[in-house]
């Protein structure tokens, strides 16, 4: 009986607001990212942490020795939409807590799920290079958003993600896919153009929120644990599909937005409203 009301307990806790200040709104307005604390439990992230692991050995392919790996596949075991694999999975995904912050923090009427996506940095797992999300993706709008959860504490020595403030306002480096060279073009084109890089560890409970266009990246795991990840992808419910750009966006259009016609909305099915006012 004890373990049932404890699930309730942290069912409860996902679809709690979480309320986010005016500060934290502008400031995530003006660097394109924000770091909230205690946004979820121990408890929850323990027990959510499990299912979420499981299923990503469960489904992950990439097994080749890490020196023979690209330098994106050395970044983190990468495993997607585990909302439809698994039911309990799909419970922290559609967190109602979590697509609020999402939708406070962008300023908009309530938010849709991209997709989800596990990010496991193996130890001895290397760099995930400078990159923006929002080149891989055939949206319209700039409102879009990641909430990045660990999973542990997150010391400098696992990787945590690392942020270049205020980047989403500037138009380098957008048409670079994550790579050495992204790397080392934006490392450079960054220092040049004075752009603070926020780079600190994570606290379990602990999370962040980058928008589409904010530069980041990640340092390598030295530790002898994995660093486990979650994160969502949320976008502005209203958000329109905009017209490929790369064949990234020819893929994604494909496999997260099922081909829907260029100039619509997304659908429901597979993009669903996860939190609206």
């Amino acid at each position: 009986m004890e373990a049932t009301i404890n699930k309730e307990q942290l069912r409860q806790e996902l679809d709690t607001p979480y309320e986010v200040s005016q500060s934290a709104i502008a400031f995530y307005q003006q660097n394109g990212y924000i770091k909230l604390k205690h946004v979820l439990s121990p408890a929850t992230l323990n027990y959510y942490g499990e299912i979420i692991t499981d299923q990503v050995f469960r489904l992950n392919t990439l097994i080749k020795p890490m020196d023979e790996r690209t330098t994106y596949e050395r970044a983190f075991l990468q495993i997607m939409n585990l909302w439809l694999e698994d039911e309990e999975a799909k419970e922290f995904v559609f967190s109602k807590r979590l697509a609020k912050i999402a939708t406070d923090l962008m300023g908009v009427e309530g938010v849709r799920l991209y997709h989800d996506q596990a990010l496991y940095k193996e130890p001895s797992g290397g760099i995930t290079p400078w990159h923006a999300d929002q080149f891989y993706w055939p949206l319209a709008s700039p409102k879009t958003v990641t909430v990045w959860i660990p999973l542990q504490d997150t010391p400098m020595e696992m990787g945590p993600l690392a942020f270049a403030e205020g980047s989403q306002h500037v138009e380098i480096g957008r048409g670079i896919e994550i790579s050495d060279e992204s790397e080392q073009l934006l490392a450079d084109e960054l220092q040049k153009q004075n752009f603070s890089v926020h780079d600190t560890p994570f606290e379990l409970g602990e999370v962040s929120y980058h928008a589409g266009w904010t530069f980041h990246r990640a340092g390598p795991n030295t530790s002898d644990r994995p660093r486990k990840v979650m994160t969502m992808i949320y976008m502005d419910k209203d958000q329109i599909i905009a017209q490929p750009r790369n064949p990234y966006q020819v893929a994604d259009h494909a496999k997260w937005l099922n081909n829907v016609a260029v100039g619509s909305h997304p659908q429901d099915e597979l993009n669903p409203v996860l939190f609206s006012y």
